[in-house]
């Protein structure tokens, strides 16, 4: 199935991971793929990766926030593209979760740095990317989200507000440029075993993990990979404005 032919998809944060898997399925779906990501090495193995399998797919540097390095990158996709069909946002500072407690302790390094790449990054990348596909008669944008959002838990503050957040900013975007053919969403990711952390999780962690879910398994990039093809394509058409649970049934909404 090619649902996306003809269309152009940057992703941003798509070095290893969700990013990379969705950049696969994308150009397997048809689309030109733009990846942007810090890590120029990784993302430019991805995107060898993906035309070795003929697919079409470039790499560039680019950190989401930074504002020159964000306008560069959406320039280079209008240079070589002409506009942008879709955007996927999958970036975020990892880093800075390890060290992401309560409101009484956090760093506020943390906290900035945080809200600067999960929230701010996302806003650039929005701000930049909508000029390039309103002319076009529109666009899907795809955030990557998390449960953290919802979850109300008694760490990982920084985390929660930047998705939550997120939200409000996908939410404003459905509703500004809805009737201009933007539509925008959000995926909410539970435990994605993915290539970082297949080595690095222990067994009886995933076990009681999975238990959580009402699924069989956990989850693949794959299966993130997925649910961004199809918001990106014309089977998504009347989604907007939503946070999509892709967990195994981990949160029932």
């Amino acid at each position: 199935m090619r649902r996306l032919e003809g269309r152009v998809v940057a992703v941003l944060g798509a070095a290893s991971g969700i990013g990379a898997a969705t950049a696969r399925r994308l150009a397997e779906e048809g689309a030109a793929v733009v990846i942007g990501d810090v890590n120029l090495q990784g993302a430019q193995a991805v995107a060898a990766s993906i035309a070795e399998q003929g697919g079409r797919c470039s790499a560039l540097a680019c950190d989401i926030a930074d504002e020159d390095a964000v306008r560069a990158f959406m320039h280079a996709v209008a240079e070589a593209h002409g506009g942008l069909d879709g955007l996927h946002v999958n970036a975020a500072d990892m880093r800075a979760l390890q060290s992401d407690t309560d409101a009484l302790d956090v760093p506020l390094e943390i906290f900035d740095r945080t809200l600067a790449v999960n929230l701010r990054g996302h806003l650039l990348c929005t701000r930049h990317a909508l000029p390039l596909m309103l002319p076009r008669g529109g666009g899907a944008i795809v955030y990557t989200s998390s449960g953290a959002a919802d979850f109300g838990e008694g760490t990982r503050l920084s985390y929660a507000v930047s998705k939550s957040g997120l939200h409000a900013l996908m939410r404003h975007v459905a509703t500004r440029w809805g009737k201009e053919g933007i539509r925008a969403n959000a995926i909410a990711p539970g435990l994605v075993i993915t290539e970082q952390l297949r080595d690095h999780f222990p067994e009886e962690a995933r076990e009681a993990t999975l238990a959580l879910t009402r699924s069989r398994r956990l989850g693949e990039p794959e299966d993130i990979a997925a649910m961004v093809a199809m918001l990106m394509s014309d089977d998504g058409a009347w989604i907007t404005g939503q946070v999509i649970g892709v967990d195994g049934g981990a949160m029932l909404r």
